[in-house]
């Protein structure tokens, strides 16, 4: 360059600027230190051809009633009969009741969206869905750990079981799962808290998913969204962890048992608890490492029904086809109604 020669720097222009905010697809018309108050979120939902739209409506709205009228069934069943109150009855109705709340934190939105067809959340309401969402999913882990545990001792430990799963440590034991359900709900609002976004976000799913909400952030979140595996990771880890423990000393105790009888009504206290682990987790643990190397949200809000409507809705059924205990409370109430 000749040193006569100037170079003029041009400030950049409005259109400059919001060109350099372009992220994820989308321009961003939010100051990242000024908030993000104004934000509206569009859940796309699960389809978008309006003849598709009261099909969904029927048959969510039909899933939802059954879910719920399912576990209110277990938590009067449990409440009113004398012989339930033990301690696996006890997790399994505070399981149903963690199922209900679960599943009305993101299913009756969805359904008033398809009748409605106003699709909008504020980002309040989304960070209240977000810690809803992840309050009760991780008590719903938690529990499943604790009944673990409880099937453990009663097989494993059964002279000492009245002791050791005492109505003080059963209640230690729902407000440990509590706590930390809060404390994993908390940490990823906090996460959502720091994130800004355009003042128009389509989400390609029918609730607030975190994992959606940082591809769509207006900044770069790569640090964000392996922190927020990694904390997955031990949340979830831990309780998978536990319940796999305690299910490999059940196995060894069945292998102990002589009589074929023996072994099957030890199977029949932990088949339903079992089969419930792995449709739960098996089914989100799926959709949640599978959605950091898919390209198609759509397709992970179709398989996120599984485990925030199908799963909740089975347990009832799970716990009740083959426990004499529950047929009978049924029964009981049947004849009182």
């Amino acid at each position: 360059m000749s040193h006569g020669t100037s170079v003029e720097v041009k400030p950049l222009s409005t259109v400059d600027r919001r060109e350099r905010k372009k992220y994820m697809g989308c321009v961003c018309s939010v100051d990242p230190h000024n908030g993000t108050g104004a934000v509206q979120f569009l859940l796309l939902g699960l389809s978008d051809d309006p003849q598709v739209q009261p099909l969904l409506f029927c048959l969510f709205l039909s899933m939802y009633l059954v879910t719920i009228m399912g576990n209110l069934l277990i938590i009067l069943a449990v409440s009113s009969d004398p012989h339930l109150h033990t301690p696996m009855y006890f997790f399994l109705s505070n399981l149903s009741t963690a199922d209900i709340d679960f599943t009305s934190t993101t299913v009756p939105k969805m359904i008033w969206d398809i009748l409605t067809q106003r699709k909008t959340i504020s980002h309040a309401g989304c960070l209240v869905q977000v810690s809803l969402f992840y309050l009760f999913g991780y008590l719903d882990c938690s529990l499943l750990t604790v009944m673990a545990y409880d099937r453990f001792v009663a097989i494993c430990h059964p002279l000492h079981y009245p002791v050791l799963m005492n109505p003080r440590l059963c209640s230690l034991l729902l407000l440990a799962s509590v706590c930390i359900s809060l404390l994993d709900s908390q940490i990823h609002v906090s996460m959502m808290l720091q994130l800004t976004f355009c003042t128009h976000v389509e989400i390609p799913h029918f609730f607030c998913d975190p994992p959606q909400l940082l591809k769509l952030s207006c900044e770069d979140t790569s640090t964000d969204t392996l922190l927020i595996y990694f904390i997955a990771a031990i949340f979830v880890g831990v309780p998978v962890s536990g319940i796999l423990y305690s299910y490999s000393r059940i196995v060894s105790s069945f292998l102990r048992v002589s009589s074929k009888g023996g072994r099957s009504k030890a199977f029949s206290t932990c088949g339903s608890h079992l089969s419930v682990v792995c449709l739960f987790y098996g089914t989100s643990i799926g959709v949640y490492f599978s959605s950091a190397m898919s390209d198609s949200p759509r397709k992970e809000a179709v398989t996120s029904v599984m485990y925030t409507m199908v799963v909740p809705m089975l347990n009832p059924f799970l716990y009740s086809l083959r426990n004499k205990d529950i047929k009978r409370a049924f029964q009981k109430l049947l004849t009182l109604a």
